[in-house]
């Protein structure tokens, strides 16, 4: 056992918190995490190989701080990508470093062995990206594009939102597997997903569903906005390329609901794509601008292509566990107008049918009562844009990142009152934002006020149901 125990701190770089078996002599390994208790840190050898601090970081190997962003250890030569015209630069195994990501920046970001942005928080596109694909993240790290140099090798610390000058020497796979349980809860654990490449992997792991399916990533992957398709008459691309996207979804999780988040591009993002200057404005501030339900009462012929590819994996591919949610819903009037043009496509809510609406607005909270009436089958809150408008402050700006919290007083009150809400009118509530895989405390709270479902990121699924279960122990004891 110490000898393994040896070879899982190697392998994780961390002392770790391991649970064994022992059956017919063979040892499994059950679990192992990072013990919490220990002031030790990460041995890191630079590039000569000579240890980094005896167990501590030497600060003059220290480049940069910035946020933490997703969890993990790379090393890898610097690559700097200061527009997405320049991703094809990267190579497999380089660190990508760029002021900023966005949805085009996703080809690039699935080669790099970790990711450092200047602006943004643990929020923002780098972020969710980064967690997704499981790859190390530093955002908010301010004039990275100049202090890193190209080529220059790096170490890239995501858990601490750390840069170190120099690259950590690899440790040896384990040869150990470890053996999880697949652990039961009431309440539904989902992932959130947007990379079709994902989806097979992802969906062995222990998940009731895809409870945030982004729509974004598959639309930057087409690359050219859809207006310009429907105005070349080209539209059909678009519909099969989002269909075959969504199948790929639907076939890996399947019988497991697949809940698609429509198009919530800003304008900004929109633009960057092919033809996308032609159909965009130009916004001041594109987080609270032409999003979500309000463009498509505007102009609704890209959403009705979303739901032109909806159709036909539910009814041509027969895949009936693809459901849909609205996001960005300021008031009711637009969930009503937004329902007509779904109605008006062919789609009807059914038993195999769910239309849930996004809560990330004050207004729905306030005003929930009214959206469920209008007529919904359940909710999910984005508990980033429901922050950021609470507190009024910018998830994407690293400067007041500090002020960003999902658990402040306000914040906590609005969840505790949607998911009241949405069981006192017998409808489902969940979480899609970065809250519920971040706070483990948040997590207890959500079970215990009665949330069916929370929806992480899928590094966050292991840790979650674990969490979820022991929440809902605690509940039980206290009845």
């Amino acid at each position: 056992m110490a000898k393994l125990g040896l070879k899982l701190e190697k392998h994780y770089y961390f002392p770790q918190d391991a649970e064994w078996a022992i059956e017919k002599n063979k040892i499994y390994i059950v679990q192992t995490r990072p013990v919490t208790t220990t002031n030790q840190k990460l041995k890191i050898k630079n590039q000569k190989g000579d240890e980094m601090g005896n167990g501590k970081w030497k600060m003059e190997n220290l480049l940069l701080s910035g946020n933490p962003a997703s969890p993990g250890i790379a090393s890898g030569p610097a690559r700097i990508v200061k527009s997405a015209k320049e991703i094809g630069n990267i190579r497999i195994g380089e660190v990508l470093v760029a002021p900023q990501t966005n949805p085009d920046y996703v080809p690039a970001m699935k080669k790099a062995a970790a990711i450092v942005t200047e602006r943004g928080g643990r929020t923002s596109h780098a972020a969710i990206v980064s967690r997704e694909l499981g790859i190390p993240a530093v955002v908010g790290a301010n004039n990275a594009t100049k202090v890193l140099k190209a080529g220059m090798v790096i170490t890239v610390n995501g858990g601490e939102g750390k840069i170190y000058k120099g690259g950590h020497a690899p440790a040896a796979a384990s040869s150990v597997r470890p053996v999880v349980l697949p652990l039961k809860t009431a309440t539904k654990l989902y992932v959130n997903l947007a990379e079709p490449e994902l989806a097979h992997r992802t969906s062995l792991q222990n998940v009731d569903g895809v409870g945030l399916l982004r729509a974004e990533f598959m639309m930057a992957q087409i690359g050219i906005h859809p207006k310009k398709l429907i105005h070349d008459g080209k539209k059909k691309i678009f519909i099969d390329k989002l269909a075959h996207g969504l199948e790929t979804f639907c076939r890996a999780f399947a019988p497991r609901p697949v809940v698609y988040r429509t198009s919530d591009l800003k304008t900004n993002e929109y633009r960057d794509l092919v033809g996308g200057r032609d159909f965009e404005p130009q916004e001041p501030n594109p987080m609270m601008g032409y999003r979500g339900a309000y463009r498509y009462i505007c102009d609704p012929a890209v959403f009705e292509l979303e739901l032109e590819a909806i159709k036909s994996v539910r009814n041509k591919k027969r895949l009936k566990n693809l459901w849909l949610m609205i996001p960005y819903v300021r008031t009711v009037k637009e969930l009503s107008e937004v329902k007509k043009l779904i109605a008006t496509s062919g789609l009807h809510r059914s038993t195999g049918f769910k239309l849930w609406m996004m809560v990330e607005i004050p207004s729905n909270v306030i005003l929930l009562d009214k959206f469920i009436e209008a007529g919904i089958d359940g909710v999910s809150i984005g508990s980033n844009d429901l922050t950021m408008l609470l507190l009024g402050t910018d998830r994407d700006n690293a400067e007041v990142a500090r002020e960003f919290s999902e658990l402040d007083e306000s914040v906590l009150w609005a969840l505790e009152r949607t998911i009241k809400t949405a069981h006192k009118y017998k409808v489902t509530s969940s979480i899609c934002g970065q809250a519920p895989s971040m706070y483990p405390e948040l997590v207890e709270k959500l079970v215990s006020w009665g949330i069916t479902s929370i929806s992480v990121s899928p590094d966050a699924i292991e840790t979650a149901r674990e969490t979820i279960a022991q929440a809902e122990k605690k509940v039980v004891w206290q009845k």
